[in-house]
């Protein structure tokens, strides 16, 4: 059974800084892509980042691109997401989720791909 945990989320000024932990049991990294995904009231869910453990390739959305970084540590089993920069507009629901990944690696880092376990989310809220 797939458990994922994700922790860090918190109030911040425009600007600043969080880093989201994203704790995972019951699997190993080795042939999971794990991604980072936010949902923002009134919007649907939308990828953030993703990483492909597998072929080591990451993803990152245009409008974090730049500020954002995902990261793992496999001896914790562990993926993390640090936030730089944040604006009003990355206020959200953050989650962590999970997708089995074959040969090709993942197609897309998006919620529909593949992803089909998940954490409770984390909230993350900037002010302007």
């Amino acid at each position: 059974e797939v458990q994922l945990v994700e922790s860090g989320g918190g109030l911040v000024q425009a600007g600043g800084s969080l880093r989201l932990s994203c704790a995972a049991s019951g699997f190993t990294f080795d042939a999971y892509a794990v991604g980072w995904f936010r949902q923002a009231p009134g919007k649907e869910r939308e990828g953030v980042s993703c990483i492909c453990h597998s072929d080591g390739n990451v993803y990152y959305a245009g409008s974090v691109k730049g500020r954002f970084t995902i990261s793992s540590d496999n001896a914790k089993n562990t993926v993390y997401l640090q936030m730089n920069s944040l604006k009003p507009e990355d206020t959200a629901v953050y989650y962590c989720a999970t997708a089995f990944v074959g040969l090709g690696g993942l197609v897309a880092c998006t919620p529909t791909a593949g992803f089909a376990s998940w954490g409770q989310g984390t909230q993350v809220t900037v002010s302007s």
